[in-house]
């Protein structure tokens, strides 16, 4: 059952704790109240947004927008990347990396797997809120199809 209108979810995966708080913050000071889901690792990541079972199925009518740091302690963010975007129910999410790492082979990588966003910490915070508001707005008035 999907629901059109449900509110986005905004889950953080960010290990580095000063960061997620900074990050957190300047969302807030950009207007966004929606819920911000931090998760440490990609382990509980991938345990919130695949389910108990792995299969991506808890996602049905929920809509995420996902904030990724590509350096967590236990994987890359590649990997959980690549794991949204093969999920059937994930592979339209929203993902905008948040990574200290330029390396131009690795955000080639992020965008060919399918990433919407890639940012560069220290962020241009003004610019970052600015892009959580235009995704989030296109991600409200705009219905995706699971089927395709």
């Amino acid at each position: 059952m999907n629901q059109p209108f449900a509110p986005v979810t905004i889950a953080m995966i960010e290990d580095d704790e000063g960061h997620a708080r900074l990050i957190e913050k300047n969302i807030r000071r950009a207007g966004i109240s929606n819920e911000i889901v931090p998760l440490k690792d990609g382990a509980s990541a991938l345990a919130f947004l695949l389910g108990p079972d792995g299969s991506g199925e808890v996602n049905v009518g929920r809509r995420l927008l996902i904030l990724l740091d590509l350096n967590l302690p236990d994987m890359t963010g590649v990997d959980i990347l690549a794991k949204v975007k093969a999920n059937a129910h994930l592979k339209r999410t929203p993902v905008v990396v948040l990574t200290t790492t330029d390396d131009s082979r690795e955000i080639k990588t992020c965008y060919d797997l399918g990433a919407n966003v890639y940012v560069i910490k220290p962020l241009d915070y003004d610019g970052f809120a600015d892009a959580i508001r235009k995704l989030g707005l296109f991600f409200s008035v705009v219905q995706v199809s699971e089927n395709d």
